[in-house]
């Protein structure tokens, strides 16, 4: 991690957008298997007064160029290398829907090996705890299965399902899908923050039932159920951001 001690004015490369300087908290964002940060497109800037940072992995979209990071510990050690120090000074938390909740459950492992700042909280949106995956339908399609629902997900997104995309994007969601194949943990990890589970009531990918096992990895746990679908959660519903307010506004009230 590099030794700036404020927020840098350029936007670091891990970021979709720059930082917004004004914000007391930050709440990072991680796109889900298959996909990058403008999936995000559709939410809001801050929250009340948490910035809403989306963060940008390698191998898509504007770092399409660059290798995949091919694990979550490879990812994690690359992103803590690269980030200024200055975007973690304020209560900070990490958000993900199902992949996507686990470059937060890695990055906050590592931080707290290398006694650097970590998440007041890690929101976890339809995913099992680590020690109950890998899990979920994607992992069994092959690649006509996969493509299918790329052509899904992009027209959810608002975008054209073109073919050569698709293809495109078949490499991604496969490397995605391989690095959450591997991300295994005989016994529940400990966390160093607490964790908000969030799961939807008629999502049919990974029902809330399946997701109890984040308990047993942080003292401070809830269990929320929102309104929707498994693929709700890009709409930005009110919801869920009043989680977001509700965790980390106390986390900024307690801030010296």
């Amino acid at each position: 991690m590099t030794t700036a001690s404020a927020p840098q004015p350029a936007k670091p490369r891990w970021l979709l957008r720059r930082p917004d300087p004004t914000a007391r908290a930050r709440l990072f964002c991680f796109p889900y298997s298959g996909c990058g940060a403008s999936m995000y497109h559709r939410w809001p800037r801050r929250i009340g007064e948490i910035d809403i940072c989306f963060v940008q992995p390698p191998a898509r979209e504007s770092r399409i160029r660059e290798p995949h990071f091919q694990t979550y510990p490879a990812f994690a050690r690359s992103m803590i290398e690269s980030l200024p120090v200055g975007l973690l000074d304020l209560p900070f938390g990490f958000f993900g829907h199902c992949g996507g909740a686990l470059y937060g459950v890695e990055m906050a492992r590592q931080l707290a090996a290398e006694g650097l700042p970590t998440p007041r909280r890690i929101f976890v949106s339809s995913q099992v705890a680590p020690q109950d995956g890998p899990a979920g339908r994607f992992l069994t399609l092959d690649s006509d299965g996969l493509a299918e629902e790329l052509r899904r997900l992009t027209i959810s997104l608002g975008g054209t399902p073109a073919p050569e995309l698709i293809k495109l994007g078949l490499g991604l969601l496969t490397a995605d899908l391989e690095a959450n194949r591997q991300y295994r943990f005989d016994h529940a990890p400990t966390l160093p923050c607490g964790v908000t589970a969030i799961g939807w009531g008629d999502d049919h990918e990974i029902p809330v039932t399946t997701m109890a096992g984040w308990k047993d990895v942080a003292d401070d746990y809830r269990l929320v159920l929102v309104d929707g679908g498994h693929h709700t959660f890009l709409e930005a519903p009110a919801d869920l951001l009043v989680e977001f307010e509700r965790d980390l506004t106390s986390a900024i009230s307690t801030t010296p």
